[in-house]
């Protein structure tokens, strides 16, 4: 095996893509901060008890384990920011108000969560803590949608769900866990012949309901549709209340929303409103995100919390490329005054490119439009036209 082969969905980020991550990383972290969110930067390792607590399987799944050479202690190699976001806020920052926290690092899978995703993801988020009502549920979708924007995606469609439908349609319904798993599976896939399957000894009103999620998918209309399928139950209406509300609000802003009452991603961890962000024609999300209000109990300080996150390096390739930055050129020199020149120009904000005489620039990221010339002794920048 070559030595400089990388693990499979694993890379090295080149200088194009990694200035274009790198610009859109200040940009989303510097909107975040017009919100009033504030940056943490949570390790990369923790213990796995803290790194994984309130996540369910999926996470754990995912997260890379070791042991600490010093403690003896099984350690985790973060897999999602979220959960650390939620121990600051719970056990550092410990604040009563609300709390608006943002990050952006990398995580790392042990499984990529798609066929050409990277196993490594730069992860960008936002979590808003201590405010149980539906503005800030709608905070961080605009937020959410914001960051998309900026990433130069203009035609997107926000999905919205909330897990408390499904938990209101489940009630009551005797059935063990793995019964229970499997009709969620089913309901996730949309899958009518094995719910019919799963549920026929279910009452028939309840065996109505559960088979009538996996059609409740389509513009904000469908919630009225919903509200008759579905049981009058104070859990449902308060949910299907809420999405009506949200959608209104994207829809008067000219967002494109969709409705999908059997989405179940992240059913075990999310309490409320769940929402992902799609550029149009991608069938994979580019930012996901929800209500998870008890997370913060396995903290021992149950808060509630919504936010979400997203991949700089998958957000990046749907952003235009950039232009070339302009840049002064200057040759080496021993004469006198050339050194200060160039610290003079670079103290102004110029990019000074120094190179041997009659060597060429390779590489796409700058284009010589000056250059560095001395003349009667004094040194000046004049207008270049690569020859």
């Amino acid at each position: 095996m070559t030595a400089w082969l990388l693990p499979e969905q694993f890379s090295d980020v080149l200088p194009t893509e990694a200035r274009a991550i790198e610009q859109l990383r200040r940009t989303l972290l510097d909107a975040a901060r017009g919100y009033g969110y504030e940056l943490v930067i949570p390790p990369l390792v923790e213990y796995v008890d803290s790194l994984l607590s309130g996540t369910g399987q999926d996470l754990d799944l995912q997260t890379f384990k070791l042991v600490d050479q010093m403690s003896g202690r099984t350690l985790g190699l973060r897999a999602d920011m979220t959960p650390q976001a939620t121990r600051i806020d719970a056990h550092l920052l410990n604040r009563r108000g609300i709390v608006r926290l943002c990050y952006c690092g990398s995580v790392v899978h042990t499984r990529a969560q798609g066929v050409f995703a990277t196993r490594e993801p730069l992860q960008f988020g936002a979590e808003f803590y201590g405010h149980a009502g539906l503005d800030a549920d709608l905070e961080v979708q605009q937020l959410a949608v914001r960051g998309l924007q900026l990433g130069d995606v203009r035609r997107m469609t926000l999905t919205l769900s909330d897990v408390r439908i499904v938990r209101g349609v489940l009630a009551g319904m005797v059935a063990g866990p793995q019964q229970l798993g499997e009709i969620l599976e089913a309901l996730s896939r949309k899958d009518h012949a094995r719910l019919l399957e799963l549920t026929h000894a279910a009452a028939p009103a309840q065996r109505d309901a559960i088979l009538a999620l996996p059609d409740l998918f389509g513009d904000a209309a469908i919630l009225q549709q919903a509200a008759k399928a579905l049981p009058d139950r104070p859990l449902i209406r308060e949910a299907l209340a809420d999405l009506a509300r949200l959608a209104a609000t994207h829809v008067h802003a000219g967002v494109d929303v969709q409705i999908d009452l059997a989405d179940l991603r992240g059913y075990n961890y999310h309490s409320g409103v769940i929402f992902g962000l799609y550029a149009q024609g991608q069938p994979d999300a580019l930012a996901r995100g929800g209500r998870y209000d008890e997370i913060g109990a396995t903290f021992g300080r149950p808060r509630p919390a919504t936010g979400f996150s997203l991949d700089l390096r998958e957000l990046v390739r749907h952003a235009q490329a950039q232009a070339p930055t302009p840049a002064i050129r200057a040759e080496w020199s021993q004469r006198s005054g050339y050194s200060q020149a160039v610290h003079d120009l670079r103290q102004h904000g110029h990019t000074v490119i120094e190179l041997p005489e009659g060597a060429a620039l390779e590489g796409k990221q700058f284009m010589f439009d000056r250059r560095l010339t001395c003349t009667d002794g004094q040194w000046q920048v004049l207008s270049y036209s690569p020859g």
